[in-house]
């Protein structure tokens, strides 16, 4: 079901682990339908922030909200109806099937006591079609490339039927051809199923091609939330990632083009 009004709110969120302060104070608006990218040095609290998200680790204050719902105080079990992750490094085990794993993903959806339905097994085949796992079905993970082991992650995540997907560096270790082909998916499946998508990502470039919003943390805080063009400017990233840091446009889509270094 497609949800045109759908909007995640995070508001004056703190988190860390134990005396460890890791996120201070920080807010966001994700809207359905648009790919947002965060952005910013190792450490500063992506990840952190995801696992806030997902339910993984408490915040110390601050609310996370989807439309009226409050995500922080939702059992775990809707929770896990309403928000689906792609973590960063996912090992899968070897033995199981691609079908298997993917029909994973309805957990959340079943009876305590049941198994999947042929309604679970429809939606779970429908996820494989869109990341095009589908002839993979049959195969074994521990056959499978890094690539479509990546998209029988994102996968098992629509088969969760979620209206929030979570992605922690969706294309870290793929080449070039499997890094555009994941993100490529992420966009279209935001905008054609209106999900909120939050992306964690060090690419820079990616970033910029492909995200709707960029929010750029450091020092546990947002520094700049916009369009690339507005967060991705030589002064703010090389402030945040503590180097000279160059911004062109692209000469062909005029996206700002990130390059390490001082121009000559």
């Amino acid at each position: 079901m497609v949800d045109k009004h759908l909007e995640l709110r995070i508001s004056n969120l703190s988190a860390g682990y134990g005396a460890r302060s890791v996120l201070q104070d920080i807010s966001l608006t994700l809207a359905g339908g648009e790919f947002s990218a965060l952005v910013g040095p190792n450490g500063v609290g992506k990840s952190t922030l995801i696992r806030v998200i997902s339910g993984v680790l408490s915040a110390t204050s601050g609310s996370v909200q989807l439309n009226d719902r409050d995500v922080l105080q939702m059992p775990v079990a809707e929770r896990a109806r309403q928000i689906a992750v792609v973590p960063q490094g996912v090992q899968l085990p070897d033995a199981f099937l691609v079908r298997e794993i993917v029909l994973m993903g309805r957990t959340p959806h079943l009876p305590f006591w049941g198994g999947e339905s042929k309604t679970d097994r429809a939606i779970a085949l429908e996820a494989m079609r869109h990341t095009e796992v589908d002839k993979l079905a049959d195969r074994r993970v521990g056959e499978l490339s890094g690539g479509e082991q990546q998209r029988v992650v994102v996968a098992r995540a629509l088969a969760q039927q979620p209206r929030v997907l979570l992605l922690d560096e969706p294309t870290a270790q793929l080449d070039l051809k499997h890094q555009y082909g994941v993100l490529e998916l992420v966009q279209q499946l935001a905008s054609e199923q209106q999900l909120v998508v939050l992306a964690t990502m060090h690419d820079l470039n990616q970033a910029a091609q492909y995200a709707d919003q960029v929010g750029l943390l450091a020092g546990g805080k947002i520094r700049a939330i916009g369009t690339p063009a507005e967060v991705l400017t030589a002064e703010r990233l090389s402030q945040a990632y503590d180097i000279p840091i160059s911004v062109i446009p692209h000469p062909r889509s005029g996206l700002p083009l990130v390059v390490a270094g001082s121009p000559e």
